[in-house]
């Protein structure tokens, strides 16, 4: 059974940082495109970030700012979300999710098949 579990969350205050990470187990994930996403009280799940399945592409939400940077570590089943200057719309229910791909990126939560629970950051003014 597939199981991913994300931790990290928490509240913080505006221009914080905070880094999120996602466990996997249950099968083996490095062949595979991984991404985080957030849902909002009453929004619609929105993509954040996402890495392909060896590193070599990635790309987040203000990646020009360096807001949010994603990595991972094949080795350990692992991404993490590394997110910068944290404003108080960032504030959400942050998911992590594998692909049903072995491509290189994918934006729509169409496109992931694993999920994990979620983990709650809120980010106060």
């Amino acid at each position: 059974q597939v199981q991913l579990v994300e931790s990290g969350g928490g509240l913080v205050q505006a221009g914080d940082s905070l880094r999120l990470s996602c466990v996997a187990s249950g099968r083996t994930f490095s062949r595979y495109a991984m991404g985080w996403f957030r849902q909002a009280p009453g929004k619609e799940r929105e993509f954040v970030a996402a890495i392909s399945w060896n590193s070599a592409t990635t790309y987040g939400l203000d990646s020009e700012k360096g807001r949010f940077i994603i990595s991972r570590d094949n080795a350990k089943n692992t991404v993490d979300l590394q997110m910068n200057s944290l404003k108080p719309e960032d504030t959400a229910v942050y998911y992590c999710a594998v692909s049903n791909y072995s491509g290189s990126l994918y934006y729509d939560p169409a496109d992931f098949g694993s999920w994990g629970q979620g983990t709650q950051v809120t980010v106060s003014s």
